[in-house]
């Protein structure tokens, strides 16, 4: 193939929290690389995956959900997203199909993408739960009543995955020609070591339910790779004594649970065997304190 023929850019996704950005990555890479629940503000910071095919590279760009900061935490994550926009080819601005746009759409139109210049592409996920054709078409238009001009529009489901080959080809339509930016084989631009904390924090996230989600870290402290076997050393660090007491469970058995969850997907990314070591620390007020997010890697 001609190289001139050969297109590649970055887009970034961005929506307010729990609209499903990280599943959506997920899907169009065909593999799990971004932690995906149903509690907001699960995503932390950007993560870059890869996606290609014999025409095309595209770097896809997850942001943690947009909203107004309450905590240094909060701030942190706001300027994930920010920071994401200042060199991009394309936005994925998407949004929940089954609602009209609210105040949260708005804050993001009026103080995030009114200010950009790059092209933006307004995407309608969960599509696969609203039947109402009639009542999809009022949602769509009161999303693009938002912006101050005519936005292209594509309607979607990551979880089922509907629409998402017409969605790479309009993703497409927009990228310039250029060469490739990574290898063939590398699907995400993050280390062994970042997936791995990612993943311990969604299985707390999961086993847990409502009781930690927003107050817990993870810090792999140690991360040995070996040929058969990979050794992890992983700190949990929560804001308060009671939380730490709801991980470990009755004599070990939560946080049992949360080594086994995590040690099966880890093994299942690095192709190998994986020894998985956990302990809890109380860091109190830790979302509040703007040196101890940076020491925990928010930075």
């Amino acid at each position: 193939m001609d190289k001139k023929e050969f297109k590649s850019g970055v887009i970034t996704l961005i929506a307010r929290p729990n609209v499903g950005k990280s599943t959506l990555l997920n899907k169009i890479l065909n593999q799990k690389i971004a932690i995906a629940t149903k509690i907001p503000q699960t995503t932390r910071k950007n993560l870059k995956g890869i996606y290609g095919d014999s025409n095309s590279q595209v770097i896809i760009i997850d942001t943690p959900g947009i909203h107004k900061p309450k905590n240094e935490l909060g701030n942190y994550l706001v300027s994930q997203s920010k920071q994401a926009l200042l060199d991009t080819d394309l936005i994925l601005f998407l949004v929940d199909s089954t609602v009209e746009a609210g105040l949260g759409d708005k804050w993001i139109v009026d103080n995030y993408l009114t200010q950009v210049k790059t092209p933006i592409l307004l995407v309608l996920n969960k599509v696969d739960l609203i039947k109402d054709i009639n009542k999809r078409e009022l949602n769509l238009f009161s999303y693009k009543t938002l912006f101050k001009k005519n936005i292209d529009s594509i309607k979607i489901s990551a979880k089922t995955g509907r629409n998402i080959d017409d969605l790479i080809a309009k993703i497409k339509s927009y990228l310039p020609q250029g060469e490739k930016f990574y290898e063939d084989d590398i699907v995400v631009d993050s280390s062994l070591r970042e997936i791995a904390a990612e993943i311990i924090r969604e299985s707390i996230i999961l086993l847990t339910k409502d009781e930690i989600p927003h107050n817990v870290a993870v810090v792999v402290e140690e991360y040995q790779e070996k040929e058969d076997l990979d050794r992890i050393s992983a700190k949990i660090i929560v804001n308060q004594d009671s939380q730490k007491g709801i991980l470990i469970g009755k004599q070990g058995t939560m946080l049992k649970k949360i080594g086994t969850k995590s040690r099966q997907q880890i093994e299942e990314i690095a192709q190998k065997k994986v020894y998985l070591e956990l302990f809890v620390k109380v860091q109190k007020n830790w979302v509040k304190d703007k040196n101890a997010i940076k020491n925990l890697g928010f930075e």
